[in-house]
């Protein structure tokens, strides 16, 4: 079992990783986990509009339809508070880059 948490917490690093690099599929990964959740991470809707809407920015058409799927379980308040970290996660990025 410490093993299989072992590889999860690698493997959502990996993603995150990846997602810095700008990496629609990585960003889409980590709005399922969030989405649907895992025994290391709950469901997390607002993490999970704010990582579909960085991969639909980047011009994937599931993650736009993943995030329509969430937001219809969400208050504007929280669709307000995703997509403020979504821009802080751009803007982040973008400093880290130049």
């Amino acid at each position: 079992m410490g093993q299989s948490l072992k590889s999860a917490q690698f493997l959502m690093e990996r993603r995150l990783i990846d997602a810095a690099r700008g990496d629609a599929n990585a960003l889409y990964d980590l709005g399922i986990v969030y989405s649907m959740g895992t025994s290391d991470y709950g469901i997390d809707l607002i993490e999970a509009h704010k990582w579909f809407n960085l991969a639909a920015v980047s011009g994937m058409v599931e993650a736009a339809e993943a995030r329509a799927d969430v937001a219809e379980d969400m208050t504007a308040r929280e669709i307000a508070e995703a997509q403020r970290q979504a821009r802080a996660w751009l803007g982040a990025t973008r400093r880290l880059a130049a």
